[in-house]
């Protein structure tokens, strides 16, 4: 349940940040360069097992995805995927950001002796996370607080929707329901790794391996 309340909290942002905000035109050559630069730097681990009485070294790399060639049938959908590398590059580490910090929140919690000292605790988190966090959602696109709100539930495994009426109740959830709604956003809305969302897996995957 505390869990939640954290997600839910990047939620709301993540609806606060669908109100109609202009979309960014990019020039070619910012296109060009965050398609060139990774997102996440590939990492290779090194080490040593023992085999038959020998030491050995070994690498250990990133996954290596390989997908077919993509086509595309006019410049308008060209542009559209290069947006939606771009896009994912930017909110992509925000879902993750929030994944860890509910991990190392909740262990933190645990080690707390009453309801208290943990209430405490969770306010100086909230604080913490309107003031990290309320100035970058204010900077996303209308595309790419919708984007957001996929990529939580992909990383979490829960809607914003869900977490929030967790929390919070039906009624705050419905209410934040209708506040996203009315600028073209769900917060119902989950991520489909094999269907409609199928093409930003596999950019996903990519930018997670460093490859794009």
């Amino acid at each position: 349940m505390r869990m939640k309340l954290y997600l839910s909290i990047l939620a709301m942002m993540t609806a606060a940040s669908a109100m109609g905000q202009e979309e960014q035109q990019l020039t070619a050559e910012q296109v060009l360069a965050e398609m060139d630069s990774p997102t996440f730097v590939p990492t290779v681990k090194v080490g040593k097992t023992l085999h038959e009485g020998d030491s050995i070294q070994y690498m250990e790399m990133n996954n290596v995805y390989v997908y077919p060639q993509l086509t595309f049938k006019n410049k308008k959908q060209a542009k559209a995927y290069q947006r939606l590398v771009y896009n994912v590059k930017k909110v992509l580490p925000i879902a993750k950001e929030a994944r860890q910090m509910l991990i190392e929140t909740t262990e933190y919690l645990e080690t707390l002796p009453d309801e208290k000292s943990k209430n405490e605790h969770i306010k100086r988190v909230e604080d913490d996370i309107f003031r990290t966090y309320k100035p970058r959602m204010k900077k996303l696109t209308y595309s790419q607080g919708k984007l957001l709100i996929k990529l939580i539930d992909r990383e979490c495994h829960s809607s914003s929707y869900e977490m929030i009426k967790a929390f919070m109740g039906p009624v705050r959830a419905g209410f934040w329901q209708v506040f996203a709604w009315g600028f073209g956003a769900s917060l119902k809305k989950e991520y489909d790794a094999k269907g409609v969302d199928r093409l930003t897996e596999r950019v996903v995957l990519m930018v997670e391996a460093g490859q794009i």
